[in-house]
């Protein structure tokens, strides 16, 4: 803790308009991380038996390739763009008006104009564009990965992955290789995740440091929006900051509600920041001018201790269903309203694996490894059920192969802890 200073002002912030630039980069090899990553795609595929790839959300294309495009427009618009992977081919097809974007990308080969539609920019002839779009990706794929190759596609619209289909594509679900890809980091790619974690604490310091009774969620909330822009960091995913009876229970959007005096304020960064990297840290605190009450105090110690508790038994080897069984035990008063996991895998966004409670496990649980190189997010929502307020807490860490090294170093509230 005592090397970061929360209130540093930077002076060094020139050149931040650059492509994945962040005040923390320097000496991060972004070639090497970008290359890490589509080695990992491709090695997944690899071992899902696929020949091929097509990647439409947004997040995937970045993941493999480094290039980004109107990101958030791209996830509700699309698939406006889409890349085309195979073992040693890489074909990005993008927006109208913007193949200029992909160039020097060692990871791209070729960048070609998209060619699908919504149905708003489609209108009536968007399954006509569909078919015909199936047509040229079936005769691109059979150049490029020969026939009967095995496809697998994601976030694709339903009529043109079944005009694929109907072009004699053999279609699977990519998701299983893109996601095993994503969850083991190089150590580069650490250096990118630092770096928008370093990004969004200095937002949530002064976060922090604007609390006052009288501010509306939303007002307080906007200064770490502004902050991760600054930054260049790219947007914040969620709207997770709330306020006294709004704190409880937990997932109710930010709003006009007035801050008022010595309630608790919990909030969850959930920032797609610097490099495009999820930072993902949850803390609470106290809007003072008084001290918090007791029972503010207990809600955050219980929070704490379940944390702590969670970290404190993660280690590589360790199965999913193991971490399960050893995790904190939630009391009875809180379980109705505990968060809906116990830990998440954590890189461009939240992703796998999910690690679920206990109790939970033999409906939502699913089994696999805890492995050096993954990114976990340790989760706490303590809150009675009808209480008056909660707590929210959360950790990012990374297994390492010999433990866990913390990766959130934003301070916890020594006023709540007591």
């Amino acid at each position: 803790m005592a090397e970061f200073d929360w209130h540093a002002e930077r002076g060094d912030l020139a050149g931040l308009a650059q492509l994945d630039r962040s005040p923390d980069d320097e000496g991060i090899d972004l070639k090497a991380v970008r290359q890490y990553r589509q080695a990992q795609v491709r090695r997944e595929m690899g071992r899902h038996g696929i020949d091929a790839v097509i990647l439409s959300d947004p997040v995937n294309i970045r993941y493999a390739t480094g290039t980004r495009n109107m990101q958030v427009f791209s996830m509700r618009n699309g698939p406006a763009r889409y890349l085309l992977l195979t073992a040693d081919r890489s074909i990005l097809f993008e927006f109208t008006g913007c193949l200029h974007l992909a160039e020097g990308f060692e990871t791209v080969d070729e960048v070609r104009p998209g060619k699908t539609a919504s149905f708003v920019a489609a209108g009536p002839d968007i399954a006509a564009r569909e078919i015909g779009w199936a047509k040229d990706m079936a005769a691109l794929v059979e150049e490029v990965a020969g026939k009967r190759a095995t496809v697998g596609i994601e976030r694709m619209n339903a009529g043109a992955a079944l005009a694929l289909r109907d072009a004699g594509v053999h279609v699977v679900d990519a998701q299983a290789p893109v996601e095993m890809a994503r969850a083991i980091k190089s150590a580069e790619e650490m250096k990118c995740i630092n770096a928008s974690l370093r990004a969004t604490e200095r937002g949530v310091a002064k976060l922090r440091e604007a609390i006052r009774p009288g501010l509306t969620e939303a007002e307080l909330w906007s200064v770490l929006h502004q902050s991760v822009i600054a930054q260049n960091g790219d947007y914040v995913e969620t709207r997770l900051l709330n306020a006294g009876a709004r704190t409880n229970p937990w997932f109710q959007e930010t709003s006009d509600n007035v801050i008022g005096e010595n309630e608790l304020i919990a909030l969850d960064t959930d920032v797609v920041g610097c490099h495009g990297y999820y930072s993902d840290f949850s803390r609470t605190f106290h809007s003072g001018p008084g001290n918090p009450t007791a029972e503010q105090k207990e809600l955050y110690r219980v929070a704490h201790e379940q944390v702590s508790h969670n970290i404190g038994i993660l280690h590589p080897g360790m199965s999913f269903r193991d971490y399960a069984e050893a995790a904190w035990d939630i009391p009875q008063k809180y379980h109705a309203n505990r968060y809906y996991l116990s830990a998440h895998g954590c890189g461009m966004t939240g992703e796998y694996p999910y690690l679920y409670h206990r109790g939970d496990f033999p409906d939502a649980g699913y089994d696999g490894e805890i492995k050096p190189g993954m990114t976990l997010c340790v989760e706490s929502y303590i809150g009675a059920e009808g209480g008056k307020e909660g707590v929210k807490l959360e950790q990012q860490v990374l297994i390492t192969e010999t433990g866990v090294e913390l990766l959130s170093r934003f301070p916890f509230e020594e006023a709540l802890l007591g």
